[in-house]
């Protein structure tokens, strides 16, 4: 792989058109921005995984009738789902709405998302050759995004937007197999069968990746999350071997901008302390692994996000209270905590469980 690219010098930020501060300048003492750099909040502050999406009947009312990729393509639209649960649930951060192959697809990769199935790559990439279809991420190929998360930023005021992004291995993933794997069987024969090949498409993915992300960094994203959803299909070795170069090195390209860092993968237990080396500031842990031992996992220094089971908000109130104390117990002693759960919102989820769920939060940490 390539030298880690250097940080770049962070662009001026974005104001409203009263000249008001807008981005990270208005949020950087939100509890969530707050919790992210470790440092004292009023509450812990609550969002989560694909809260601006299938749960929300005012979601799929917007969405009829509209393509996937067409509709992370709108700004207009891209800026109504976004604010859709922070209307409605009062989280402390929105997440932007998007794909993790919206770069993918904007440097002409002939790629769709099926309903029902997911990603899915016309021709895989699985030769030397095909790496020339991955040309770089210029700003101009996604000027949608930036128009965006400017307007979103102008609405949110002070809540903090989190800009997002698929990790080098998960797009690999996608991209080798030619859509959703359960085995990654594809992806594995060519990470083991063709070490050097496998190492230039991640590095490519690297930068293809930091480019997205800069991009809404530079429109006034406060916060960026690198989703790995297939990681946890690695061994700690062939994690750290082959796939953390190419994380770190998008990390380290949106270093210099100084917004919070988060690094979030499915399955991951094993993978822990690595990932809390990859360069991201917080580390998102999914359900399967308490926090009090997450944090042992990742030295007990870095905020930790989580992780409630999407799977409790289906149980009666009082079930999901008491598993929701389980975790905010386990955080306690955590230098930061970010509450989320441990993977996206279901999408039978009921809305009302999610209001809930961030005003008992709200209510059991306040401080």
């Amino acid at each position: 792989m390539s030298e880690r690219s250097e940080s770049p010098t962070p662009a001026p930020r974005p104001a409203s058109a009263d000249g008001t501060a807008t981005g990270p300048a208005a949020t950087r003492d939100s509890a969530f921005i707050r919790a992210c750099r470790g440092e004292p909040v009023s509450h812990t502050p609550v969002w989560f995984m694909r809260q601006a999406g299938r749960s929300l009947p005012e979601y799929r009312k917007v969405r009829e009738g509209i393509a996937m990729l067409d509709s992370c393509m709108r700004p207009d639209l891209v800026t109504e789902i976004t604010l859709q649960p922070v209307r409605r649930h009062g989280v402390d951060a929105a997440i932007y709405f998007s794909d993790i192959v919206v770069p993918l697809k904007a440097i002409g990769l002939d790629l769709d998302i099926r309903p029902g199935v997911g990603p899915v790559v016309e021709t895989p990439v699985r030769s030397r050759a095909d790496l020339d279809r991955l040309r770089p991420l210029e700003p101009g190929d996604v000027d949608y995004v930036t128009e965006a998360v400017r307007m979103l930023t102008a609405e949110l005021g002070p809540t903090p937007l989190i800009g997002f992004a698929g990790a080098p291995f998960t797009l690999a993933s996608y991209l080798v197999e030619g859509g959703p794997s359960r085995n990654h069987e594809h992806t594995k024969a060519l990470m083991y069968g063709d070490p050097e090949l496998w190492a230039d498409l991640l590095d490519r993915l690297a930068d293809i990746t930091a480019a997205f992300l800069r991009v809404q960094i530079e429109a006034g994203a406060s916060a960026v999350q690198l989703f790995d959803s297939w990681v946890g299909a690695l061994s700690p070795r062939d994690y750290r071997e082959r796939v953390m170069p190419a994380s770190t090195k998008v990390f380290d390209a949106v270093a210099g901008y100084g917004v919070p860092r988060i690094h979030f993968g499915v399955g991951t237990g094993e993978l822990l302390g690595d990932l809390g080396e990859a360069g991201a500031d917080v580390v998102g842990v999914d359900w399967r692994v308490p926090l009090d031992e997450a944090a042992r996992r990742t030295g007990g220094a870095k905020p930790l996000q989580g992780n409630l089971d999407p799977a409790v908000l289906f149980a009666p109130r009082a079930a999901v209270e008491e598993q929701t104390d389980r975790v905010l117990a386990s955080a306690r002693d955590l230098p930061g905590h970010v509450f989320n759960l441990g993977h996206g919102v279901l999408p039978d989820t009921d809305p009302d469980a999610l209001t809930h769920l961030v005003e008992y939060v709200h209510r059991r940490t306040a401080r």
